[in-house]
């Protein structure tokens, strides 16, 4: 019975999340802020009214309506939601999977790509990202033209290295793809650009958001927008009731108070700003831009896993990258916090050094 579970299985390690414990969590880019208790009454009183008993709406039509409004998803594009981004990127693989097609994304990215890719048995193609993180567009034309990949995700800001990428080159890669080039905007909240208003413009582009970095992530809810020619095909692989009654009411009630979370992202901006600058003056650490709520770090001199060790027993968690090695050796990523938790890492940062 041993080789009832397949060898591509078999060779991954689960997805490991740390427990901070009473540490100072830093290391999985959530929104710091708890919903203000003025709202919380409010939110309780809605959560009474849930018919536990009763199966939810299966379409989760009126978050569906609300999340097309806020996200501003053009007219004539449909709009399918997930539990989490995982499971849309499981979706539109498991919808695509066929022997001898491919998972296309840029690298260092994203590591679920790869995962939900080893799920379904397709191919993953990795093509390295330049030095300084921005897309590698003849590689990637090359590998488009070579491997011809199903799906292509772009990360926008890319995860781990928090830059956006070239605008122009995205659009050569989605003009060039005979494929699906889904643009990944999870952290668009923190960003200040997108690919929304393009759909429509381009048969094969989609687009992909969570409401997770805006302040919920405990909610597990992604949407994906596109054509109804590919969103109709991937529904048919949702699970039936795959967004649950409690999510889609607590996940409507935050639209309606989408004010108190978009001033949230402002502080995150703001203090990533701040955390910006007082990164760049500590001597030998490479601080790379972010246009997202975390930031990646490369030590030049010191060794990034004792650091890592050295603000684990300072009472603060964040992202080890050095074990993927590559283009992450001696990386570390810290998500952007509250403000006592942004000082406390600079401080904590600067004994471990």
């Amino acid at each position: 019975m041993s080789d009832l579970i397949r060898p591509q299985i078999k060779a991954l390690s689960a997805y490991h999340v740390a427990d901070a414990g009473s540490m100072i969590k830093l290391d999985a880019m959530e929104n710091p802020y708890h919903l203000p208790e003025q709202l919380i009454a409010q939110w309780l009183q809605k959560m009474a009214q849930a018919e536990l008993n009763r199966y939810p709406d299966p379409q989760a039509t009126v978050l569906r309506d609300a999340l097309r409004s806020y996200m501003q998803v053009p007219d004539g594009q449909a709009l399918i939601l997930g539990n989490g981004s995982d499971e849309l990127i499981q979706m539109m693989a498991m919808a695509v999977a066929q022997p001898g097609r491919a998972i296309l994304a840029p690298e260092p990215g994203f590591v679920m790509y790869k995962m939900i890719a080893t799920f379904v048995g397709m191919e993953y193609i990795g093509v390295p990202l330049r030095e300084d993180f921005s897309l590698d567009l003849p590689a990637m034309l090359a590998a488009i033209k070579q491997h011809q990949p199903a799906l292509i995700f772009l990360a926008f800001p890319n995860n781990p290295t928090a830059n956006l990428f070239d605008e122009p080159a995205m659009l050569e890669i989605i003009k060039t793809s005979k494929g699906l080039v889904i643009v990944d905007e999870a952290y668009h909240p923190f960003a200040g650009e997108s690919f929304m208003s393009r759909l429509g413009q381009f048969e094969n582009l989609l687009v992909m958001r969570t409401v997770s970095k805006m302040g919920l992530a405990g909610l597990r809810l992604g949407l994906l927008a596109g054509s109804p020619k590919w969103i109709n095909e991937f529904d048919k692989v949702r699970l039936p009731y795959n967004i649950n009654i409690l999510t889609q009411i607590s996940a409507k009630f935050a639209l309606d108070h989408a004010d108190v979370f978009e001033k949230q992202a402002a502080e995150i901006r703001q203090q990533r700003g701040w955390l910006l600058d007082e990164l760049k003056k500590i001597p030998d650490l490479v601080v790379y831009p972010s246009r997202a709520n975390f930031i990646l770090l490369r030590l030049q001199k010191a060794d990034a896993n004792k650091v890592f060790e050295s603000l684990k027993k300072n009472g603060v968690l964040i992202k080890n990258l050095d074990p993927a090695g590559g283009a992450l050796k001696q990386c570390l990523r810290v998500t952007v916090g509250a403000p006592d938790e942004n000082r406390a890492f600079v401080a904590a940062l600067k004994k471990s050094l």
